[in-house]
């Protein structure tokens, strides 16, 4: 037990200092395709010899070093390809890392590395994709979750996108302002997939992935401070601590899943929600509302309810109406359906869910049956209920989610 705790703070870590290790090679090697796979190595490289040798007291120098030997390995195959021998040794010794691996650090080169993988090159499904493979440190499953996409056709975009940034020739530095402005709603929903796949990961035995959820905040605060006017920015990251605040109270001793109408309250994080509420509010004074703010303005409304009773179902039901004016989404109509059932009756949000029957992004989707089954037991039609329990079990792939999802099923059936 204590070996398999030891190697999962080793993979925390690793999963930390990836997105900065990958940054600081790439912007040495200007190569970002080679230079994600010669982190990888140096990834596996630690994972292999940390828990026998230790941790290096410093870790992300050591992943530095090792990744910048695979790339001068490349430079030299490279070289060698091309015949020109008598250029290695002054090439491989100007890429060389030196001794001072600290004193090389840029605090920004995550971040430029953010701005790069969402290159105009780049469609906007790609850039994302791209972003949340080599800054967010998903899987590519994970990433294919999160597009409802199969993950044979995410793996295909990624390494597309790889060689287009390649192609490009794109330099390792923070854009210009007028550039940022231009790539910015690329790079803020990169930041919500990742923070959402942290808040609730999609795959495997945990729910929640912290780590994701801390980088997707860290750099939501450092894209405003580079741009602090801008209301969506700071929309963003009102919705993620006023999500984030409620993470203590999501799971039971045994990493169950306890939804929002039981969980212990007290457990919220009251200083992520007053942050939320006062970034949330300097927003909307600004008299542009979009996207984030909008949403941001529902998890408010759910954390500033002492009790679940207290909560203020009609005013989420108009923020969720006016989202779909603004960014509609089949996301939002089932959220919509829920809030429409909590003031009008579970009737009400059934009728509303057969509007995504016939669309295909959610047709299949695990939540929508969650959704119809919860409705169902609210209206007293056990059996429905039941099977939708089950069939909800079977489409997700995230475990905790899974044996929610048949825990209520049993509950019902009196299994």
């Amino acid at each position: 037990m204590a070996d398999c705790q030891h190697d999962a703070r080793i993979e925390h870590l690793l999963r930390e200092l990836a997105p900065q290790v990958l940054g600081a090679v790439a912007r040495r090697f200007r190569d970002f395709s080679s230079a994600e796979d010669a982190v990888q190595e140096a990834m596996i490289a630690a994972f292999t010899q940390w828990p026998q040798q230790g941790v290096p007291d410093n870790p992300r120098g050591w992943l530095i070093q090792v990744a910048c030997r695979r790339m001068a390995d490349h430079v030299r195959g490279e070289i060698a390809r091309r015949e020109r021998e008598t250029a290695v040794a002054a090439e491989v010794e100007a890429l060389l890392p030196t001794l001072e691996i600290e004193a090389d650090m840029d605090p920004n080169d995550t971040l430029v590395l953010l701005f790069m993988c969402c290159h105009p090159a780049l469609t906007p499904s790609s850039a994302i994709a791209l972003t949340l493979r080599a800054v967010g440190g998903l899987t590519t499953a994970e990433i294919a979750n999160a597009f409802l996409v199969p993950e044979a056709t995410m793996a295909q975009r990624i390494s597309r996108a790889k060689q287009t940034i390649k192609a490009s020739g794109v330099p390792f530095r923070l854009p210009s302002p007028p550039q940022r402005s231009e790539l910015l709603p690329q790079i803020l929903h990169v930041l919500y997939l990742i923070f959402s796949e942290g808040y609730a990961s999609s795959i495997g035995s945990h729910l929640q992935r912290l780590d994701l959820a801390r980088e997707a905040i860290r750099l939501t605060r450092n894209i405003k401070t580079l741009m602090p006017d801008n209301p969506e920015i700071a929309g963003l990251l009102a919705l993620m601590l006023l999500t984030d605040a409620r993470r203590a109270a999501r799971t039971g001793p045994h990493e169950e899943l306890i939804p929002l109408d039981k969980q212990d309250r007290t457990l919220w994080d009251g200083a992520e929600i007053s942050e939320g509420i006062e970034l949330l509010t300097a927003a909307l004074s600004r008299g542009s509302v979009g996207l984030y703010q909008l949403q941001a303005a529902i998890a408010a409304v759910h954390d500033e309810a002492e009790k679940v009773e207290d909560t203020d179902w009609p005013q989420i039901m108009a923020l969720y109406e006016l989202l779909n004016r603004v960014s509609p989404s089949p996301m939002v109509t089932l959220n919509h359906a829920i809030a429409a059932a909590m003031v009008h009756g579970p009737a009400k949000g059934l009728d509303l869910l057969r509007a995504l029957d016939s669309d295909p992004r959610i047709a299949g989707h695990y939540r929508l049956d969650a959704v119809r089954a919860h409705l169902f037991e609210k209206i007293g039609d056990r059996e429905a209920a039941v099977n939708h329990y089950r069939i909800a079990a079977t489409r997700t792939t995230s475990i905790p989610e899974r044996n929610y999802l048949m825990t209520q099923a049993a509950r019902l059936a009196g299994d």
